[in-house]
């Protein structure tokens, strides 16, 4: 729940060195009204130590209850009552205590409306900045709570990406696995090893976990090689990156989608053998992933080649860095090419 409005140590310095002050001012003025100095620090004291509790007592009350908008009558009301209370309350106690003094008498009965007056504007201040105070509090941790909900939301959506995107690749390789158990039982078990290797490393990714691009094409590579037990000779494939780029940082396992789309839309409608090449660069403090797949003309279309694959990358951009410019593809002689951005800021 929101603070009070003197929890904070500067807060309760700053309150306590304005009351001292006040009080000072207070002691001077009576001794101005040539009141004896014993008779006016016991006046002080005793008035604005009464004060004191009633402003602590109406800052604390605003702390659980505050006024609608643009309902403040309420706060001049009570107010105008703990004032009235405060005057009769600091009254009763000097006069018993300082009673042998006409002048100082004199003086208590001529100050009363200024006094009352006094204690009226610095209870309706501290009223006032308390309800400013919470209200400032408690949309301050709305706030967190809004942030804190989007935070779930976007984790939500980030674990449902995953969710949707391994059970594709696990389905494709046990197939593939189920395939080669008679014909090739030494490659099965082969696949069984990589694919046990790769989906180890997965689950201990968390979806808005950095990590280096080293780091990510090992796990890449792990992917690739289940693939390429599945396709064989069919295909081959060219990693390239900088030392630079090597270690920049990016989403763990955001490379495997584009290149299962580029093995989807090079292999699936030809026969012969492909050459897909991932290439890693940096730009202005930006990592640049390029992943390049052949492609027949007459029996794919790679402008439709933006599946689910690609749809969930740029979507998991989107929800990491609030951009959709991130991803883009295109064609161009018979070369399909998907680039990813990954800002390092």
């Amino acid at each position: 729940m929101y603070g009070s409005l003197l929890k904070s140590t500067r807060n309760r310095v700053i309150f306590a060195v304005s009351w001292l002050i006040w009080t000072l001012h207070h002691f001077k003025s009576l001794i101005d009204w040539k009141v004896p100095t014993a008779y006016a620090l016991v006046d002080a004291v005793i008035s604005n130590g009464l004060l004191l509790l009633a402003s602590l007592m109406v800052t604390n009350m605003f702390r659980y209850y505050r006024p609608n908008k643009g309902r403040y009558l309420y706060v001049i009301v009570i107010s105008i009552s703990v004032s009235g209370i405060w005057i009769a309350a600091s009254t009763a106690v000097l006069r018993l205590l300082l009673r042998d003094n006409s002048l100082y008498t004199s003086v208590l009965e001529g100050s009363m409306s200024a006094r009352f007056s006094i204690a009226f504007l610095v209870v309706v201040s501290m009223a006032l900045i308390s309800i400013l105070w919470h209200n400032l509090e408690e949309q301050k941790e709305n706030e967190s709570r809004k942030d804190e909900t989007k935070k779930l939301a976007k984790d939500a959506e980030l674990f449902k990406l995953r969710q949707q995107l391994q059970p594709h690749f696990l389905f494709n390789s046990l197939n593939s696995i189920s395939a080669l158990v008679n014909s090739r039982p030494e490659q099965a078990r082969q696949m069984i090893h990589q694919l046990s290797d790769f989906l180890r490393g997965t689950l201990k990714q968390e979806d808005d976990q950095f990590i280096t691009l080293k780091e990510e094409l090992q796990y890449l590579q792990l992917y690739l090689d289940i693939e390429k037990v599945r396709f064989g000779h069919r295909l081959e494939t060219e990693l390239k990156n900088t030392e630079r780029a090597g270690e920049m940082k990016l989403p763990a396992l955001i490379l495997q989608p584009l290149v299962e789309n580029a093995i989807k839309f090079g292999l699936y409608d030809t026969t012969g053998e492909i050459l897909i090449r991932i290439e890693a660069s940096d730009s202005n403090n930006d990592l640049i992933i390029t992943v390049e797949n052949p492609f027949d003309p007459e029996t794919s279309n790679p402008r439709q080649g933006t599946g689910f694959g690609l749809n969930s990358v740029r979507k998991r951009l989107n929800l990491l860095f609030a951009r959709t410019d991130l991803l883009t593809t295109g064609a161009n002689n018979n070369i399909y090419t998907t680039t990813v951005k990954i800002p390092q800021s």
